[in-house]
């Protein structure tokens, strides 16, 4: 590769870093992994950057690196992974409310498959149009639309379950220790107050 295109390259990722880590992140839930999508897309995209022509495309090029990326990690995943119904404690500074719903929506894209969730991703997040984002991942724009619709209505379902088990969580009523001769059962107290 010629020294200018290196330097074109390093100019390009010099610019471009934050917004790629914002999509990577985007795509997986971790920080760190996706940190590590972001740099294994870019060593990826360094070896053929010079096959770039266009260079104004290197951000669609380099998406659907990170997307066939994440989706091979997906494939070689450990299938005894257990994905976890709590969110973590939410601290309460400013934007803490916002920060929460984040979080929820990013763990709720978990349960998408890849193709779903990169289609919400380029088309939501990222607001790449049905086209573009056909494009990116190299389907039709029917099967773009199909697939968001679908994605969408399990994101809503999903929701939906979980403020429904919320609901039933805060109206489970509490339960008072069986009384013994007028006087609570002494066992029962103990055991509420260890």
């Amino acid at each position: 590769m010629a020294q200018s295109e290196v330097l074109g390259f390093e100019e390009y990722v010099r610019t471009r870093q934050d917004a790629l880590l914002r999509s990577a992140r985007r795509l997986v839930p971790d920080p760190v992994d996706a940190q590590d999508l972001l740099q294994t897309a870019l060593v990826r995209t360094f070896g053929r950057w010079d096959g770039i022509a266009d260079k104004s495309l290197a951000d669609a090029y380099l998406r659907r690196v990170m997307i066939n990326t994440r989706t091979e990690w997906w494939r070689a995943r450990k299938l005894d992974e257990v994905p976890t119904e709590q969110l973590p404690d939410a601290s309460v500074d400013d934007g803490a409310d916002q920060r929460a719903d984040r979080a929820l929506l990013m763990d709720v894209l978990g349960v998408l498959a890849p193709k779903q969730r990169s289609v919400v991703v380029l088309r939501h997040w990222e607001q790449m149009s049905t086209e573009e984002t056909a494009a990116a991942l190299g389907m039709s724009a029917g099967t773009v639309k199909s697939t968001l619709h679908r994605a969408l209505a399990r994101l809503r379902q999903e929701l939906e379950d979980r403020a429904a088990r919320s609901r039933e969580a805060e109206e489970t009523p509490v339960r008072i220790p069986a009384q013994r001769n007028g006087r609570h059962d002494e066992r029962g107290r103990e055991r509420c107050a260890a």
